[in-house]
């Protein structure tokens, strides 16, 4: 590892405390960049995340991404984790807590407002910072992508109908522009980017491939360092002045995503997948699509809503915990079989898997 990945945790940890002073300091500054969006998508934000995204993308090989077809026990458990559990524990848990635990200290409709935030976080699996957790996790990146592009499809049919049942209303539109316009940013373009790069980078040979991932490592780190400052920073004002709601909210987030990751790491464990297709499955159920959230809150409920608010503290929980479940993923791999892709024979006789040739 090197000294980006061996340290993330504390250069992570000084982003927090250099987003809150920032905010605190030069709001003004983070205001403007705030102002920077499109479709609830805020563009500098998108260009770290894509930062983030690139090194892994050139790890594919596409000549390996049919493969994934043949192992569809990590697809069958990203689904049944996304789609049929994580939205109905979230709802549990915001219920739980924000009518039973914790009413002695939150109002009746500002409770309900956190809680119909934390709904849709819990309908919302996540996009884009999946691949930055398969990275660090030594995803096999061929299969995170197919996991990524079949959750944002079945997103595209059952984030609405999910989202309304939950919440019990019937006017729950899915905003197209900040789901196409995340999926091209966060995924097309850096795709498209990583095969032109890979492809160009091959013709040089297999060692030009991995001295370039190599390279290319660092700038994943700092564009992930980055985007904790920009995150913290828009959120500076509000962590000062709301510091109790901040932490009510963030209770049940931060148990549901412990929760969810341990049951999909048992269900993976159960299938007995691989630790490299296991832990980015783990990821995608746990992370959370926070634009998509972040923009239905808002337009069902208003800017300055409880709900909203509950969306955003859901970012901000999202990076320190990730990290938390990466070391976890990455200190339970002997508890996962080792590789089980189908072997294949080359024309010397050697056995080989499919993909063996990418860069990890």
């Amino acid at each position: 590892m090197g000294l980006f990945e061996r340290y993330l945790t504390v250069w992570v940890a000084l982003g927090i405390v250099a987003g809150v002073g920032l905010g605190l300091v030069s709001p003004e500054l983070f205001e403007f960049v705030a102002r920077i969006e499109w479709a609830h998508v805020n563009l500098i934000v998108a260009v770290f995340i894509w930062l983030m995204i690139y090194p892994m993308m050139v790890q594919i090989d596409f000549a390996a991404v049919k493969d994934v077809g043949k192992r569809p026990r990590g697809l069958l458990l990203t689904l049944t984790v996304n789609w049929l559990l994580k939205p109905f524990t979230m709802a549990a848990l915001a219920v739980l807590f924000f009518e039973h635990l914790f009413a002695p200290w939150v109002d009746p409709a500002s409770a309900s407002e956190y809680i119909a935030g934390m709904i849709l976080l819990g309908v919302a699996p996540c996009t884009a910072m999946v691949f930055v957790w398969s990275q660090l996790t030594r995803g096999d990146p061929n299969y995170t992508l197919v996991q990524v592009s079949v959750n944002d499809l079945v997103m595209v049919f059952a984030f609405a109908p999910i989202a309304a049942f939950l919440l019990g209303v019937t006017d729950v539109t899915v905003p197209w522009e900040t789901l196409l316009l995340s999926v091209v940013l966060y995924v097309a373009l850096p795709l498209l980017a990583g095969m032109l790069t890979r492809h160009a980078w091959l013709r040089e040979g297999p060692e030009r491939v991995a001295r370039g991932v190599a390279a290319l490592k660092p700038w994943s780190m700092i564009g992930l360092i980055a985007t904790v400052v920009l995150l913290f920073g828009f959120q500076a004002r509000t962590l000062v002045a709301q510091p109790l709601v901040i932490v009510l909210i963030a209770v049940p987030l931060v148990i549901q995503s412990y929760g969810i990751f341990f049951i999909s790491a048992i269900g993976a464990r159960w299938l007995k997948l691989p630790h490299e297709i296991a832990a980015p499955a783990c990821m995608i159920g746990t992370s959370n699509f926070f634009e998509l959230a972040v923009a239905v809150a808002i337009s069902l409920f208003g800017l300055g809503s409880g709900a909203a608010l509950a969306t955003v503290v859901g970012v901000l929980v999202e990076v320190p915990v990730m990290l938390s479940l990466v070391t976890i993923a990455n200190r339970t791999r002997h508890w996962f079989p080792e590789t089980q892709e189908p072997e294949r024979r080359t024309p010397l006789g050697e056995n080989t898997a499919p993909g063996s040739t990418q860069i990890h």
